[in-house]
């Protein structure tokens, strides 16, 4: 076994000092290790100071660049605005030129109309004027259709003119009805005969037969005989000649009397038939009508 040393040789031996030139480079070391850790700390504090200043111009950058955009956005808005005014104006526009163009010509429709409602009407007022000339021609040479009726039949029988035309009264001078009687008699068949024969020479006229009676017995007994009185009148007329289509009956009972009173004379001339004899072309203007309005 080797030899071990033994404890007190090494405690008997004293510690050596380094040298001088360990010690210098040491204390060179040291105040370098200083100069680096200063300068470590400066540079560090300035790259701390220039990293919050860089943090700061981010931070400010950012806002900036938060406000371009919320511009950006309403700048944005504003041209989306802008456009779809500049849409709705052009639609407008177009409206407008469309309304104008639909007034334009309903203008001219218009003006067409009322072109043609003047030629309408001037041509009316034409037709109008020639139609009023062909009614005076056709009323005056009906005028004088009824003034040569009347001066004929006037020459027969008692006849006067009124608003509707012409009455031939029948009474006792000429038809001679006996009290509650209806019949004709011979000269007044004769007498029937000659008005027909006038009446017969003329056109457009129609002829209301009215029967009459006295005042004796009751309402509707009289009502009844006026009318047998009438009938009688129109049948033989017809027979005598005249159409059936322009002759009218109507009883006028005791409501009408020619003449007051209850004398025997009085009586005698309200048994009578009365002729309403029109002239249609003067009435109606017109040929051909078949209603024959009573003489009042």
């Amino acid at each position: 076994m080797p030899d071990k040393p033994s404890t007190l040789s090494l405690q008997s031996e004293e510690p050596r000092e380094p040298p001088r030139g360990a010690r210098k480079a040491l204390v060179v070391l040291v105040a370098l290790l200083v100069v680096l850790l200063a300068g470590l700390g400066f540079l560090g504090y300035d790259i701390r100071r220039r990293t919050d200043a860089i943090e700061r111009e981010l931070g400010s950058l950012s806002a900036r660049t938060d406000q371009a955009a919320a511009l950006s956005r309403q700048a944005m808005d504003r041209a989306v605005a802008a456009e779809a005014s500049a849409g709705a104006a052009a639609q407008g526009r177009q409206l407008a030129e469309e309304q104008q163009q639909a007034a334009e010509e309903q203008k001219t429709l218009a003006r067409q109309e009322a072109d043609s409602a003047r030629r309408q009407t001037a041509s009316a007022l034409e037709v109008a004027a020639e139609a009023q000339v062909e009614a005076d021609r056709i009323r005056k040479q009906a005028e004088a259709e009824v003034n040569r009726l009347e001066q004929a039949l006037g020459q027969i029988a008692e006849t006067r003119r009124t608003a509707l035309g012409l009455v031939m009264n029948l009474g006792s001078d000429y038809l001679k009805f006996e009290f509650d009687k209806a019949e004709l008699r011979p000269e007044d068949r004769e007498l029937l005969s000659r008005i027909t024969g006038i009446l017969a020479t003329s056109q457009d006229y129609t002829v209301s037969v009215n029967g009459h009676t006295d005042d004796v017995g009751t309402e509707e007994y009289n009502q009844k005989l006026s009318e047998r009185r009438a009938e009688a009148v129109r049948d033989y007329l017809v027979k005598a000649g005249l159409p059936a289509g322009i002759l009218s009956v109507t009883g006028h009972g005791k409501t009408r009397p020619l003449v007051p009173g209850t004398s025997e004379r009085a009586r005698a001339k309200n048994r009578r038939v009365e002729l309403g004899i029109v002239n249609t072309r003067i009435l109606y203007g017109r040929p051909g009508a078949s209603t024959a309005p009573s003489p009042p």
